[in-house]
């Protein structure tokens, strides 16, 4: 579509959607006139604008001469027309020495990352933690009432890690103990992700040698810990950090703002779909950005992610890191920002 506008529609149209970055208010054709360095009247201006219009680049949000860019025009816009900013070398240094203050410990460094991104881009930022398979070392079934039992595995470095899974009623401890026998004699030593596809042979094949109940345990704390292997919350492999809300808060513009926001703190409550969105973004080779209704999750509150995957150096896709905010981000400088601060947590794994 950028081939189809001529000189004069790009010209207005970028100032168009740099106002709206800018400020998120709608720009009139008298406004654009004093912008423009060659002289063009307010009817010329609105002549253009109108066909940016049925071109479906721009819209009225209100009963006024003003325009806003649609989500159409701002993705033609970021992926036709963004000058894209530079990182100062200061601002290189500063992100690469706040990720190394963290030492060997990932948690702390992706939270250290997150809290950088979002001070320096002043939106939410966001971040996937890498999966933990380590091979394991012990996994027990530890009772805890009717219908309830704590699922404990200890992996190699003595991290531990506890899952509530449901139980047959009326079931026995013998049962809990055989399950976790069974399941140390061949999660031992693998990860999970190995184990697991030997397990679930069996199962098929019945060379288990299980009761019923017994099995079902099993089947219940193989489904409940592979859940967890793609999911977000406390202590779950798919860890999602979210920090800088409050800057979602910062320079609203009119009351129809303060909605937009409660919608999207309520999407961000919603982690798993937010890990579903993310994990989208492992499908791009670098940056990858979503802007208002081109993903389900935000369509309804305005607002754009940027993210990007972390590699280590051969390439795996460890996590994603991004930033989320209303659609008129500044584009230009958030873009290159989380390409940098991705490139730095994945040297750092």
């Amino acid at each position: 579509m950028i081939e189809d506008l001529n000189q004069r529609s790009r010209t207005i149209f970028r100032q168009i959607v740099d106002a709206y970055i800018l400020t998120g208010e709608p720009v009139g054709s008298r406004t654009l006139s004093q912008k423009l360095d060659a002289p063009l009247s307010s009817a010329s201006i609105r002549n253009v604008m109108a066909d940016l219009e049925y071109s479906g680049l721009i819209y009225s949000p209100h009963k006024s001469a003003g325009r806003v860019p649609t989500d159409i025009g701002l993705r033609l816009f970021v992926d036709g027309m963004l000058e894209m900013g530079n990182l100062s070398n200061a601002e290189r240094t500063s992100i690469r020495l706040q990720c190394q203050e963290s030492g060997n410990d990932v948690e702390d460094l992706l939270t250290r990352a997150t809290s950088m991104l979002s001070g320096l881009s002043q939106c939410a930022s966001l971040v996937v933690a890498p999966k933990s398979d380590l091979p394991l070392k012990h996994i027990e079934f530890v009772y805890l009432n009717p219908g309830q039992a704590l699922m404990v595995m200890v992996s190699e470095g003595d991290d531990v890690e506890n899952r509530l899974i449901n139980i047959p009623l009326g079931l026995t401890g013998a049962a809990l103990t055989q399950a976790g026998n069974y399941l140390n004699a061949r999660l031992v030593g693998k990860t999970f992700t190995e184990a697991k596809m030997q397990i679930e042979q069996e199962l098929i094949t019945q060379q288990a040698e299980l009761d019923k109940l017994t099995q079902s345990i099993v089947e219940q704390g193989l489904a409940v810990w592979g859940g967890n292997h793609n999911t977000a919350g406390k202590g779950a492999k798919n860890n999602l950090i979210v920090r800088g809300q409050s800057k979602l808060l910062d320079n609203m513009e009119a009351a129809h703002d303060l909605e937009r926001i409660r919608r999207l703190f309520s999407d961000l409550e919603n982690k798993k779909d937010l890990v579903d969105l993310l994990e989208n973004a492992k499908e791009a080779e670098g940056v990858r950005i979503f802007i208002g209704s081109e993903n389900n999750l935000f369509s309804l509150s305005d607002s754009s992610v940027i993210a990007s995957p972390y590699m280590d150096d051969n390439n795996n896709i460890l996590g994603v890191i991004g930033v989320i905010g209303p659609t008129r981000l500044d584009y230009a400088r958030i873009i290159p920002l989380v390409d940098y601060t991705a490139k730095v947590i994945g040297k750092i794994l």
